[in-house]
């Protein structure tokens, strides 16, 4: 982490302020510069420290609630600075998507990595068993979903040397026309057989992704999670995990559905080890005003808390050519658009700094770097003032920006979240 604070500022990280080149972000930060008036340019990405520091706390106060591990999808952030924090708020690791996830996570550290895909890549699959013969306590967690894949991990890591096992996971699909996974419960044991066979490979449980259950629904989940529950329990029936496991992993949960993940993980029955329940749910750290905002599980069970949404991208009024239409300077090329278009919420008034809400304003359109703003009559807004925008969907918020001020609420900037995408 102390080599984040030592990287210099340049042309490279949009946003920061041009008198701040050959600065470190370490002098930046402490420098506590407003977003406003310390010369940072728009448009530019802030993260609220509160919201941040308020939705670590929560998941983590949740999670020890539920009596679940908790293996944040590191995903959405792929910032280090912020999987620090989840890891200072229990979080047992953290959740990659791919082997370039694990290795920007290794470099920073990380011990503990669920790894939610398949790997087959012979490449990754050598530097994976490197990392794990070079660390005796690094853990690494990893899907199955296919007797080929079995057999194209066992050549790949046979011709490596590997010094010990992979454990592994056989995913469970969420059902006919969802995404990875085995479909049924006999591709599964074939799988579990297949692994059985080598001895690259270990099978310690079982886990998928009810975010995919077709036309999901509270019930159709449920049902789900209940197939995941009676696979990893036949499994351990079956003896599948050894005679005397040391642990047995079952693991889910995006972040529309952690609530039912909570509930029915609750129902997994004594098993021959201790079992691991691990969720995985990453929007949370940041959340969002659109996408999450109405998916969110917490607005199912309020009385467990609410997240707290935690972007606002800053920017600037460039052209006011009609009464009824507005110009800002930010598009496609800097904010979130795949769900939701950003949500003007507030205007920072280029006079007098006053910041009201933007009532009047919405925005229509995103070229790639300009925003269409239709304004109702008698709006105030003219160019100059800083317009903030609500963003839906995190996890294409935080790869357009490499450096994203943390910014606390009355505008002061207390440090820089480096993201590696």
């Amino acid at each position: 982490m102390a080599r984040l604070a030592d990287e210099r500022i340049d042309y490279r990280f949009k946003g920061l302020p041009p008198d701040a080149d050959g600065d470190t972000v370490g002098a930046l930060a402490a420098a506590r510069r407003s977003l406003f008036t310390g010369g940072f340019t728009t448009p530019v990405l802030a993260l609220s420290a509160e919201s941040v520091e308020h939705n670590v706390r929560l998941m983590e106060t949740y999670a020890q609630r539920h009596r679940l591990a908790f293996a944040p999808h590191g995903k959405t952030s792929m910032a280090p600075r912020l999987f620090e924090q989840q890891l200072a708020h229990g979080a047992w690791g953290i959740t990659a998507a791919l082997p370039s996830h694990v290795r920007v996570y290794r470099a920073f550290g990380i011990q503990r990595i669920f790894l939610a895909n398949e790997v087959v890549d012979p490449a990754a699959l050598r530097w994976l068993a490197a990392e794990l013969t070079a660390d005796p306590d690094f853990r690494l967690i990893c899907y199955v979903d296919s007797v080929r894949g079995v057999e194209l991990m066992d050549a790949a890591l046979r011709a490596a040397g590997t010094g010990r096992p992979i454990d592994v996971v056989v995913e469970l699909g969420a059902g006919a026309g969802a995404r990875t996974g085995a479909r049924t419960e006999a591709e599964c044991f074939a799988i579990a057989d297949a692994v059985a066979e080598v001895g690259t490979l270990r099978l310690v449980g079982v886990a998928g992704y009810e975010g995919e259950v077709p036309k999901a629904d509270d019930a159709s989940v449920r049902a789900w999670l209940r197939q995941l529950i009676a696979l990893v329990a036949e499994f351990d029936r079956a003896g599948r995990f050894g005679a005397d496991p040391s642990e047995i992993v079952v693991s889910a949960g995006g972040s529309a559905w952690f609530d039912a993940v909570a509930e029915v993980f609750a129902e997994v029955p004594e098993l021959s080890g201790p079992v691991l329940k691990l969720l995985r749910s990453g929007a949370y750290v940041s959340h969002d005003d659109g996408h999450y905002r109405e998916l969110t599980p917490f607005n199912r069970v309020p009385d467990e808390g609410a997240l707290q949404p935690a972007f606002r991208l800053w920017t600037q009024v460039i052209s006011r050519p009609t009464a009824e239409q507005a110009f800002i300077n930010a598009g496609k090329r800097d904010a979130a658009y795949d769900l939701h278009l950003p949500m003007p919420q507030v205007v920072r008034d280029a006079r007098t700094g006053e910041i009201r809400p933007a009532a009047g304003i919405t925005l229509t359109g995103l070229s790639d770097q300009h925003g269409w703003l239709h304004t109702e009559p008698g709006t105030r807004l003219e160019v100059g003032d800083w317009v903030g925008l609500g963003l839906s969907h995190p996890c294409t918020s935080f790869d357009k920006w490499q450096l994203i001020p943390l910014v606390e609420s009355d505008g002061t900037v207390t440090d820089l979240i480096r993201t590696f995408f």
